[in-house]
């Protein structure tokens, strides 16, 4: 008999993905290209891409105006003119609490120059003694010098003379050009604030007409994932823009009122500026702390205000930010913490103080859509917060990584929200494909096979005394009255039948009196997979046992135990590909035991569903250890309702014969 190879020695049947090629650097250059575009022009895509965000922001009032009964031109007018007044009373306010602060600056002349006094006597004072104290030990210490000698006679008349200081003045500025001085600061934010909201009216205005040309242009071959991904991105970016401004006017507000009761001159304007500042990530609210302490240290000798100060705003950025913000945008908001930090460098490095303010949304509508666009789906793997490998991805990798301890902490965290079986189902089973697709390929060497079983091992072993959230294939106590009509032979024949149907209503909960003998294939890894085949079957009232591969073939299935199993389990990952041995051992095994019922799990193997193998049952293939399960328990219950029904039929057989006799007798 010709033996099998090895599984490390055998061809490869499973071929690694292809190396990449033309697409990945088309994909590089149009990256760099866009990375450019982006930089070089600035100047235009700021405004458009500025009046896009607004009217995400606006569209929710938009829509509320329409439910109102007006007009698409009303609501949008009404709702740009929103905008309007609030970014000039908010510019208004600015810079009314600008003046007042700078008017009350010099009534805390004082204990600004006594802070700065302190300060430098702590800090430059101290430094610049120990300096002092240096320079004289070094003067001490060197040589001296003496002075070059003056020239005299000659050498003085030659000497050249010194010039002239030339001072140029400047003719006085006309009135129009004082005027040009002071207003051009202004004529730049004016000018792209009105270019925003023109463009931002034409926008709203022309709304369904935009989408269906981006559709047309980027998706029309798939109207299902394009739409679905314009409406995913339209939608995440409305409810961000209103959550966030909606928190930031909070915390803002909060802050103007903690300050005003503390005392700090300008609640008010950094109540704003903190609401404004924290649509930057992270460093926003603290900019404008920085700030607010800075003054209340100021203006007070003591440093209580300045503390105070502080403590608020510590206070209502941990509120807002682990209570406020996971309440409205959910436990995740589509980022990782790490992408929106990169987010910020690259935007602020592109588009300066607005890229900074505008990297969060950015970056969540180009994650959205790298969900549905598979060129942009390394960007959604890069920066998004989904986990960036699959449960069972995750599994093998710490096998890999000879990490078995991360592999069962990992196991403890997923069985608090799946049950066992589905977590060896969707996990543990999915990984050990992976495993064998590997061991296929010949990438794993024979030490490493080892190690890799020896720590699937150990997972199993720890899984033992764990449990899941409940099942629904979970063991069913017997009742206590199971089979108690069939047990009385003296009874009448009706009490008998109702014994017999109650033994059949109950076979499932006398499942633990079959016998189910699991037996591994060939693989580098059937034998965990039989191990955790045994383990969930004694965990579901079944009366396991586990046989070697060599020793069932050698024993021809003769032995006492292998002999008295009603239910053959072979348990392979190599079912899918239904190899010669597999066949053979399914062929012999049918020789041997005809009576039986064989399953084989785990995969669509060379199973015969309905073909009769024997009295009992037939030969069945199961995917998962779920239906595996399910399998044993159907099969050990026709086990027990065909015992039951050949021990009634013997009991009325022999009191049918015991009433013909006393009849003759009579």
């Amino acid at each position: 008999m010709k033996l099998s190879l090895p599984p490390q020695e055998r061809p490869n049947r499973v071929y690694p993905p292809g190396t990449p090629g033309l697409h990945g650097l088309v994909s590089v250059v149009t990256g760099v290209v866009v990375v450019c575009a982006l930089y070089f022009g600035r100047e235009v895509l700021i405004p458009i891409t500025l009046s896009v965000l607004l009217s995400f922001l606006l569209a929710p009032l938009v829509q509320a105006l329409r439910r109102l009964r007006m007009g698409q031109l009303p609501s949008i007018f009404i709702a740009v003119l929103f905008a309007l007044a609030t970014l000039l009373a908010v510019g208004g306010l600015i810079g009314a609490q600008l003046v007042q602060l700078a008017g009350d600056l010099p009534q805390y002349q004082v204990a600004i120059e006594q802070k700065i006094e302190t300060v430098q006597e702590k800090t430059v004072g101290r430094a610049d003694s120990l300096m002092t104290r240096a320079a004289a030990t070094l003067q001490r210490v060197a040589p001296t010098r003496p002075p070059p000698p003056r020239p005299t006679g000659r050498a003085a008349r030659n000497a050249p003379a010194v010039p002239t200081p030339v001072e140029v003045h400047e003719p006085s500025p006309t009135p129009l050009q004082l005027a040009q001085r002071a207003l051009s600061p202004a004529i730049a934010p004016i000018e792209t604030t009105f270019i925003v909201l023109v463009v931002t009216i034409f926008i709203l205005l022309q709304r369904e007409d935009l989408r269906d040309r981006l559709i047309s242009l980027f998706g029309s071959r798939d109207l299902h994932r394009t739409t679905t991904a314009i409406n995913d991105a339209a939608g995440r970016l409305s409810r961000y823009f209103v959550a966030q401004l909606g928190v930031n006017l909070g915390a803002g507000g909060t802050i103007a009122i903690g300050l005003a009761i503390i005392g700090v001159p300008g609640a008010l304007l950094f109540g704003v500026i903190a609401a404004l500042l924290r649509f930057v990530p992270y460093i926003g609210i603290w900019i404008a702390a920085l700030l607010a302490v800075f003054l209340a240290a100021a203006i007070q000798p003591q440093w209580t205000m300045a503390v105070y100060t502080l403590i608020l705003f510590i206070v209502v950025d941990v509120v807002a930010g682990q209570i406020a913000e996971p309440y409205l945008y959910g436990h995740r908001s589509g980022l990782s913490p790490l992408a929106v930090v990169v987010a910020a460098i690259f935007w602020s490095w592109l588009w300066g103080p607005i890229g900074l303010v505008l990297s969060t949304p950015l970056t969540l509508c180009v994650v959205t859509l790298g969900r549905y666009a598979d060129r942009l789906n390394f960007l959604t793997v890069l920066l998004g917060d989904q986990p960036a490998l699959s449960p069972a991805q995750n599994f093998y990798q710490r096998l890999l990584a000879d990490d078995p301890h991360e592999a069962i902490v990992q196991a403890e965290r997923l069985l608090r929200e799946m049950s066992l079986i589905d977590y060896y189902d969707e996990v543990a089973l999915e990984g050990l494909k992976l495993a064998r697709n590997d061991a296929m390929r010949g990438v794993l060497m024979p030490e490493q096979l080892s190690r890799i079983n020896d720590a699937l091992v150990d997972i199993v072993e720890n899984l033992e005394v764990v449990d899941g959230v409940p099942d629904r294939l979970s063991r069913t106590e017997p009742a206590e009255s199971a089979g108690s009509a069939s047990a009385s032979a003296s009874a009448d024949l009706s009490e008998r039948h109702d014994g017999h149907t109650s033994a059949r209503l109950q076979a499932h909960q006398e499942t633990d009196k079959t016998s189910v003998l699991c037996v591994p294939g060939r693989g580098a890894f059937d034998e965990v997979t039989t191990a955790i085949a045994v383990q969930l079957l004694a965990r579901h009232g079944l009366a396991s046992m586990m046989a070697t591969h060599s020793g069932y073939r050698s024993a021809r299935a003769d032995e006492p135990n292998f002999r008295d199993a009603p239910i053959i389990c072979i348990v392979s990952l190599d079912a899918p590909d239904s190899p010669p041995y597999l066949r053979n051992m399914l062929r012999r095994t049918r020789e041997w035991r005809p009576r039986a019922t064989v399953i084989v799990a785990v995969g669509d193997g060379p199973s015969e569903r309905g073909a009769e193998t024997g009295a009992t049952g037939a030969s069945h293939s199961v995917p998962t250890f779920r239906a595996m399960i399910e399998e044993c328990r159907t099969a050990a219950s026709l086990q027990y309702t065909r015992q039951s029904a050949h021990t009634a039929g013997a009991v009325i057989g022999a009191t049918g014969t015991g009433a013909g006799a006393g009849a003759g007798a009579d």
